[in-house]
């Protein structure tokens, strides 16, 4: 058997498997994105793109996705020598956050307009710092539609603008970063999807930040998100399930909210804790569809849950062996 740390030391991800641009900005369809479909229970392997999931999936099958809006998280003091990445809200005015290039150590940074950020000490885990604005004469989202700009790590170099960063269907503003998954989905893919009897539905779960710099990553445990169920996608649950079909949550935050419900039953909304690993039992969700993540990272424990070791790493090797992109703006991989 291999394990997770096997999938590390077999995984190296080659420059050019870093998805940079939007496959919209290279005149490609969102939903053209590749495909790769690893069968849960034969472990069986296959390539397509995503607008063939009509041919793969069943009527009666219910994807659901998360509706969060992206926010432009990433500030940058007066002076543009500090870099103040968001984490997490913890109210109106105080937040979790990454502070970048603070070389002179100091306790305020002063940002546009006579705003400034108060260091108030460490967050819920290292190197996370707990801050304050202050003189903020808005409310803070639109201060920060105004100065900020969406997160992007080293393998983006253009800045694209914060509506490359969002879902269609995207209509509840509160995401450090987008809940990438559901990305590549058109409104006519959906159609499509209905037009086959494959049901929908929606949550919000706001996504926090997903790196720390310098091979650090959130362990879900000290990283609570904020979700909410509406009582249209338990119906829409119960109803799939009574008609023999599958519950494919369309990213690794939709399971989080999805099995938080399953685990505290009636907790339609509310802050998760939860951190799902190999031996995590799945209630509700019979499947994922998900992007392909970085190996030390806390998503790759979440689909252990849905794959054995060996077939996950099968999986990954043949993405690599097909050249699929990574990240935000990269191909997909369903695990049902």
């Amino acid at each position: 058997m291999t394990n997770l740390m096997s999938l590390h030391d077999a995984f190296t991800l080659p420059a050019h498997l870093h998805a940079h641009t939007p496959p919209e900005r290279m005149n490609v369809h969102r939903e053209n994105v590749k495909l790769l479909h690893t069968e849960r229970g034969t472990d069986r392997i296959h390539h397509h793109q995503l607008n063939e999931l009509t041919q793969i999936l069943q009527p009666n099958d219910l994807l659901i996705f998360n509706q969060s809006r992206t926010i432009p998280a990433q500030l940058f003091s007066e002076t543009q020598q500090v870099t103040i990445r968001l984490a997490r809200q913890l109210s109106e005015t105080k937040w979790e956050a990454l502070i970048l290039n603070n070389d002179a150590n100091a306790s305020q940074i002063a940002l546009q307009e006579g705003v400034m950020v108060e260091l108030l000490g460490t967050g819920s885990e290292a190197p996370l710092t707990q801050i304050m604005f202050h003189h903020v004469n808005e409310p803070m989202l639109s201060y920060l539609h105004k100065y900020g700009e969406p997160i992007r790590y080293e393998y983006i170099n253009t800045p694209w603008p914060l509506e490359a960063y969002q879902t269609v269907f995207a209509t509840a503003p509160g995401s450090i970063e987008m809940p990438s998954a559901g990305r590549a989905f058109s409104w006519t893919l959906i159609q499509a999807l209905k037009n086959q009897q494959i049901q929908v539905g929606f949550l919000t779960l706001h996504a926090g930040i997903s790196y720390y710099e310098n091979n650090q990553w959130p362990n879900p445990l000290h990283h609570p998100e904020s979700y909410a169920i509406p009582a249209e996608t338990l119906t829409a649950i119960q109803q799939a399930k009574a008609k023999g079909g599958r519950v494919i949550a369309v990213g690794t935050t939709v399971v989080r909210a999805l099995e938080t419900y399953a685990q505290a039953p009636h907790a339609c909304e509310g802050e998760t804790h939860l951190y799902i690993q190999k031996d995590t039992p799945l209630q509700l969700v019979d499947g994922l569809l998900s992007g392909l993540h970085e190996p030390h990272s806390s998503h790759l424990d979440l689909l252990r849950a849905f794959l054995p070791d060996d077939t996950l790493l099968a999986s990954y090797q043949q993405a690599l062996q097909h050249e699929y992109l990574w990240h935000e703006f990269g191909d997909l991989h369903l695990m049902l």
